[in-house]
């Protein structure tokens, strides 16, 4: 993990593309990897996604064009600014004799920004992912360590970020809704600052080295924690006044705060649904080199969650 300054990626977008692709020159070559081909994402409002019903009987050229004549139906500019992708889910529910097919498409300048980021650090791009795709992807692994494989499920998966974080609710492998909230790691960061008296700066490395005050726990860090657990309920509440759910039968956090200790619990006492933290590299064997690299700076391997779910893009069929 290599930090950026604040400013230099806003909201999904890369503002200072020299400083960026800077960091990411360090970080290759920090991680000793000799690997080259790279997934990368983009973030979910900057990507459109579509699921169409096309016949079946379509050779892999037709299919093609058909996607693309349909695409235009969705997408409010040009196809020739956009780059544009698909893939067969399968049969049609609803449709004998058609088949259902995800599209997505970004504007090319989105896609070209990541690409040359890569390009500038000697990486090879060979996969340009959505964020909540690869997300869903790397919670797969625990959500089949549910009870029953969690078929059938309501499962309410959260990714806590810095400033914002994602909701997604996931049956049987498919998004049933998803919604970004207005909350993350950084007001801990805020109100340690505001609490101590300290610069914000001063107050996110503190807290990334666990060098807080005795005090912190009590003072600090169960009145964030309540609080996330308020937000968190706030948010399934959202999911429930805007479907016909009126619960969820799991709720797995992940991101950079949620390996803070007891917030897994102070969301099912604010949720009252069962709650569990999803470390993305559970059941798996690591180096020596990646145990040393997780937990370093404070970081535990909930804040890879979204990089977990692109390399195993590597296997993905």
């Amino acid at each position: 993990m290599e930090p950026l300054e604040r400013g230099w990626v806003n909201e999904g977008h890369v503002e200072k593309f020299d400083e960026v692709a800077e960091a990411l020159r360090r970080l290759v070559k920090k991680s000793g990897s000799r690997t080259k081909n790279v997934a990368m994402a983009l973030p979910g409002f900057a990507v459109i996604t579509k699921k169409i019903n096309l016949p079946a009987d379509l050779t892999d050229d037709e299919l093609e064009v058909q996607v693309e004549s349909e695409a235009a139906q969705y997408i409010p500019f040009p196809l020739a600014e956009v780059s544009l992708d698909f893939c067969v889910i399968g049969p049609s529910p609803n449709l004998p004799d058609y088949v259902e097919v995800l599209l997505a498409a970004s504007r090319k300048e989105k896609v070209s920004d990541r690409q040359g980021l890569a390009e500038a650090a000697g990486l090879n791009p060979v996969v340009v992912d959505v964020e909540s795709f690869a997300a869903r992807l790397a919670a797969s692994r625990a959500i089949e360590r549910l009870p029953n494989r969690g078929r059938d499920m309501l499962i309410a998966l959260f990714e806590i970020g810095a400033q914002t974080s994602r909701l997604q609710v996931i049956r049987n492998d498919e998004m049933i809704y998803e919604r970004d909230q207005n909350f993350g790691g950084a007001q801990l960061t805020n109100q340690i600052a505001r609490h101590y008296g300290i610069p914000f700066e001063e107050a996110e490395t503190k807290k990334r080295q666990g060098a807080l005050p005795p005090d912190f726990p009590e003072a600090v860090l169960a009145p964030f924690m309540e609080e996330m657990g308020q937000d968190i309920g706030r948010a399934l509440q959202f999911f429930f006044t805007s479907t016909p759910h009126n619960k969820v039968d799991h709720v797995l956090i992940s991101g950079g705060s949620a390996a803070l200790p007891g917030l897994d619990v102070a969301i099912m006492n604010q949720t009252a649904f069962p709650c569990k933290v999803v470390n993305p590299f559970e059941g798996m064997v690591l180096s020596a080199a990646a145990q040393a690299s997780v937990g370093r700076g404070g970081v535990d391997g909930t804040a890879y969650l979204v990089a977990t779910g692109l390399a195993m893009r590597r296997f993905a069929s």
